[in-house]
């Protein structure tokens, strides 16, 4: 039997001192460890699904990788490379891949009665996967793509839709400059569908439209695009993916084809990725705060009781417990008292964060961060870290005031009594 521990629960349930100062102040402690744990909790998987939800939008306008011709240099007037590509099969059997499909971009004009926006067409072909623009629709479906027939209709952002006052059904032409042509091009198109991400950057951009509309436009052959877009089952693993892709390109190359790249999302958009990987450095700003916070009141909390405790300590020096044994004695105590709070902590940290999940109680503002309600990302071992962490640095704090112990004198305390 561990008399240390036994002595520390007896202390911990005594039931004489509920009115006591000790009592009051180890509530004060108790209150801030449950508070800071709930601030963690909500921080980590405020910032987690933040950044995920972020990443998930921006990836499903521009999907993980995209392979395109070097001359296009980050533009959306593309040099063209033709889809029948020599490692399409080998790209395919590259563990992770999920799915690959073609793509082409072309800049262009909206112009209705009353307004006019810039845009860029999305070419898409026969093998687009809609689950992303699915998730995010509004009204509308999506229109078939075939190899012989192009199809008129094309899908806008609701942004863009409220802004030209466009609904669906309704038709719209776009106008395409060329360089080489003094009058631009002109083409009719039909609304067939409303989509709404919440990324402004992106929505007041895209128009999703046949790709065989803009192969037309540029004068490429049948079979030419501006490149193929990968979509890989896991983000973190995107380096990963990304080398194999380039060392298979590099494979493949020859002195007559086009030099072809590989670009990641991140490196696509850098802007908004360095932006996000900033507010890891929140996270642990609030995260060394709160556990700081919640050792100062433990160790305030300790030496009160140990003040307290005084005559206790004396008696037991006095029957030979030596300081070490009697400093176990408040380190339990203390532990008991951590693992209290942090039961409180995680049972209303969850249920807050289990709540905005499924209700979407806390709003915010789409035009400033991109979405429209606070987005929650629970990970199991976030919470077991934050949980072992607390309990870890708070008991690494207490160590300096349970030395105090050792100065306590025996037959002092027991004669003051």
């Amino acid at each position: 039997m561990n008399i240390n521990l036994y002595i520390a629960r007896r202390i911990f349930s005594a039931r004489e001192n509920r009115n006591s100062l000790s009592h009051r102040i180890v509530n004060i402690a108790l209150f801030g460890i449950v508070l800071g744990l709930v601030v963690l909790i909500l921080s980590v998987a405020i910032v987690t699904g933040y950044k995920s939800e972020v990443a998930r939008k921006v990836i499903g306008f521009g999907s993980h990788l995209q392979i395109d011709n070097l001359d296009s240099n980050q533009s959306y007037e593309t040099s063209p490379i033709s889809q029948n590509q020599p490692f399409i099969q080998e790209l395919k059997a590259i563990p992770g891949i999920r799915h690959i499909q073609i793509f082409a971009t072309k800049p262009g004009i909206i112009r209705t009665n009353d307004e006019i926006q810039g845009v860029v067409l999305k070419g898409i072909g026969p093998d687009f996967d809609w689950s992303f623009f699915q998730e995010n629709k509004v009204s509308g479906e999506p229109f078939l793509v075939q190899d012989t027939i192009r199809s008129n209709q094309v899908w806008v952002s609701k942004q863009m839709a409220d802004l030209l006052k466009l609904k669906l059904g309704d038709d719209l032409t776009m106008f395409f400059i060329h360089e080489s042509e003094a009058i631009p091009r002109q083409r009719k198109f039909q609304l067939a569908g409303i989509y709404k991400t919440s990324l402004e950057e992106f929505d007041r951009m895209f128009v999703l439209v046949d790709i065989n509309h803009i192969r037309k436009l540029n004068n490429w052959r049948n079979d030419e695009v501006s490149g193929f877009e990968i979509l890989v089952n896991d983000f973190n693993e995107l380096p990963k993916e990304e080398k194999a892709v380039r060392d298979l390109l590099l494979r493949n190359t020859n002195a007559d084809s086009p030099v072809l790249q590989v670009v990641s999302i991140k490196q696509k958009y850098r802007h908004i990725f360095d932006w996000l990987s900033l507010l890891d450095m929140n996270v642990w700003v609030i995260l060394i705060l709160m556990v700081m916070v919640a050792g100062f009141n433990m160790v305030s909390s300790l030496l009160v009781i140990i003040l307290e405790r005084t005559q206790m300590i004396g008696i037991l020096k006095a029957m030979g417990a030596r300081n070490w044994s009697i400093r176990n004695i408040f380190l339990y105590f203390s532990v008991l008292l951590i693992l209290k709070a942090l039961v409180w902590g995680n049972i209303l940290g969850i249920g807050i964060c289990l709540l905005q999940q499924y209700s979407h109680i806390m709003k915010l503002d789409p035009s400033s961060y991109f979405l429209d309600f606070v987005p929650i990302k629970l990970d199991v071992w976030h919470i077991v870290l934050l949980n072992v962490g607390t309990i870890v640095i708070t008991i690494m704090m207490l160590l300096v005031p349970s030395y105090f112990i050792t100065k306590v004198s025996p037959e002092k305390t027991i004669r003051f009594e």
